[in-house]
C-alpha cells in the first residue's frame, strides 16, 4: 500500500524535520531556496515556496515546537476525519496563511518568512472543534491545561508575536493558518461546531 495512504502525518512529519535539520546544519542554500518571500513571489515566479517554506525552520527550537504540536494533534486528527481530509486541511492552512502574508507583506522586498505554523495551526484548531475538552501538558506548567483554553493562548500569543516583528518566523500564519482550519471544519462536517457547544456545555 501507498505510505501517503497510509498515514500521511508521518510522511509529512518526516519530511519536515529531515529538510529543516539538511537546511540547518549540511547546506543553508536548502533555507534560503525555500523562504517565501512575497514581494518576489510574483516578480520571479517563486511559486514553489508558497509550500516549500512549509517545511523548513529558523533553527531547531523552531523546529522542535511546530513537530512536538504536530505529533500530538496531527496524528490523531488524521486517523479521525481520514487521510484524504487532512492532505485538504494542510494544503488549505499552508496556502490561505500564506495568502494572509502575501497581502500583509507584498510590497516589502525584504521581507522572507518559513514554517509550518500555519498549516499547523489549521491543524490544531480543526482538532480542538473536535476535542475540546482534551488536556495539555506543557513544559514547565506542572498543570493540565484545555485545549480551549490552549488555543486562545495561542492566537493571543501570536497576535502578539506579529507584532514585534521578530525573525524569519511567520507569525501572522498562526492566526490565518486557525481560521483556516476552522473554515475548514464549517464546510466540510458543519455539524461538528454544534456538538462542539453541546461537549462544553
Amino acid at each position: 500500500m501507498n505510505l501517503i495512504g497510509q498515514n500521511s502525518a508521518s510522511v509529512i512529519f518526516i519530511a519536515t524535520i529531515l529538510l529543516s535539520l539538511l537546511g540547518l546544519y549540511a547546506n543553508a542554500k536548502i533555507i534560503d531556496g525555500c523562504l517565501f518571500r512575497p514581494y518576489w513571489f510574483l516578480r520571479s515566479q517563486q511559486y514553489h515556496t508558497i509550500v516549500t517554506s512549509g517545511f523548513v525552520h529558523a533553527d531547531m527550537s523552531h523546529l522542535i515546537f511546530n513537530m512536538i504540536t504536530f505529533w500530538f494533534f496531527a496524528f490523531p486528527l488524521e486517523r479521525f476525519i481520514g487521510t484524504s481530509n487532512f492532505i485538504v486541511l494542510y494544503i488549505t492552512g499552508l496556502l490561505l496563511s500564506h495568502a494572509c502574508t502575501y497581502r500583509k507583506h507584498r510590497s516589502n522586498p525584504e521581507y522572507a518568512s518559513l514554517g509550518a505554523s500555519g498549516a499547523i495551526s489549521a491543524v490544531l484548531f480543526a482538532y480542538i472543534v473536535y476535542f475540546p475538552t482534551t488536556t495539555l501538558i506543557i513544559f514547565p506548567f506542572p498543570f493540565p491545561i484545555p485545549a480551549a483554553l490552549f488555543a486562545v493562548g495561542y492566537v493571543a500569543y501570536s497576535y502578539w508575536a506579529s507584532a514585534q516583528q521578530r525573525g524569519r518566523i511567520n507569525h501572522d500564519a498562526h492566526l490565518c493558518g486557525a481560521i483556516s482550519g476552522l473554515l475548514f471544519v464549517a464546510v466540510t462536517d458543519p455539524n461538528a461546531f454544534g456538538d462542539l457547544v453541546s461537549k462544553l456545555s
